[in-house]
C-alpha cells in the first residue's frame, strides 16, 4: 500500500481499494465524494470507483471504495481511440442523475461568482509581480470580464443542469484501453456542461504537456446554442483563472515549467480574440 499526500486528503492505495483521509476542516469535500459515489454507484455504475464505506463525523473523515484499473489521461497524446471514450464517459455522467434527484444536489463548489470574487481578491497582489506580456493579459482578460455581464449574473444561466465532477484535471480520467472511467468528486454537485467542459480544455493538465485536441473533443457534444454561447464565456474566465493561479507560482519551487504563465498569457489573449 502506498500513500500520496494532497491539500485537503491523503490518498491510501491499496491493491483492491482506495482509501481518501480527508483533513477535519475538509469534511465538505468527504461528503460531496461519497454523495457522488453513492449516486453513480445507482444511476451510472462502473462509471466510477463502488463506494464500500465512509466515516464523515470521524476526526478526520475517510472514504472507502473500489480501485479502478487503468491509466491516467494527464500528460498522453489522446487518440481518437482515447478522445471518444472520455466524451462518452462524460456525457454518460451529466446525464446519470435523474431531473429530480439532481433538484436536491447542491451547487458544486468553485461556480463563476466564486471565481469573480477570487479574480478581484488576487488583483493587487498578482498584477505588480508579473511582467509585461501576462500583466499585459491579465488587463485585457479584466476588461472583458467587466463588460461580459457575467459580474451581474445573480441567477444561473439558462442552460440544462448536470451532475458536475468538479475538477477538469485530466489526471482524475482514467483509461483501460477500452473506456474511460472518472475519479475524485471532491467538488462535485450540480453544474451545467458548458462549465464543466470549460473546466477541462482550460486546466493547465491539458495542455502544459501534451495539449488535448480542444476542437475535436467538444465536437463530441451537442450543445444547445446557449451552451455555445455559454461555453466560450465558460473557458474565457477559466483561463483568466488559471494566468492568475501560474503567475503565482514560486519560482524556487515551480509546480509547472518555466514560462508556464506566460504561455497561458497567449492562450488566453487568443480565447479573448
Amino acid at each position: 500500500m502506498s500513500s500520496v499526500p494532497w491539500s485537503t486528503h491523503a490518498v491510501e492505495l491499496g491493491a483492491d481499494a482506495v482509501t481518501k483521509r480527508f483533513r477535519a476542516e475538509s469534511r465538505e469535500q468527504c461528503e460531496r465524494e461519497w454523495r457522488a459515489l453513492t449516486l453513480l454507484a445507482r444511476y451510472a455504475p462502473g462509471l466510477a470507483p463502488v463506494p464500500r464505506s465512509a466515516d464523515i463525523a470521524a476526526a478526520e473523515p475517510v472514504v472507502v471504495m473500489s480501485r479502478l484499473p487503468g491509466e491516467q489521461l494527464r500528460g498522453t497524446s489522446l487518440t481518437g481511440q482515447q478522445l471518444k471514450p472520455l466524451a462518452a464517459a462524460l456525457s454518460e455522467l451529466y446525464a446519470a442523475v435523474p431531473a429530480d434527484v439532481l433538484a436536491e444536489i447542491p451547487v458544486r463548489p468553485g461556480r463563476q461568482q466564486q471565481l469573480i470574487a477570487h479574480i478581484h481578491r488576487w488583483v493587487p497582489a498578482a498584477r505588480p509581480r508579473v511582467g509585461d506580456e501576462v500583466g499585459g493579459a491579465m488587463d485585457r482578460g479584466l476588461e472583458w470580464l467587466a463588460r461580459s455581464g457575467l459580474e451581474r449574473a445573480a441567477t444561473q444561466p439558462d442552460v440544462p443542469r448536470v451532475f458536475g465532477p468538479g475538477d477538469g484535471n485530466l489526471a482524475n480520467y482514467l483509461w483501460d484501453g477500452s473506456r474511460v472511467r472518472i475519479v475524485d468528486f471532491e467538488d462535485s454537485g450540480l453544474s451545467d456542461r458548458a462549465f464543466e467542459l470549460a473546466e477541462i480544455t482550460e486546466h493547465v493538465a491539458s495542455w502544459v504537456d501534451r495539449p488535448l485536441d480542444v476542437v475535436s473533443f467538444l465536437a463530441e457534444f451537442d450543445l444547445t446554442a446557449q451552451e455555445r454561447v455559454r461555453l466560450q464565456d465558460c473557458r474565457r474566465l477559466l483561463a483568466l483563472v488559471w494566468l492568475f493561479l501560474l503567475s503565482f507560482d514560486d519560482p524556487e519551487r515551480p509546480r509547472n515549467p518555466p514560462g508556464t504563465a506566460e504561455r497561458q498569457a497567449v492562450r488566453l489573449s487568443r480565447l479573448l480574440t
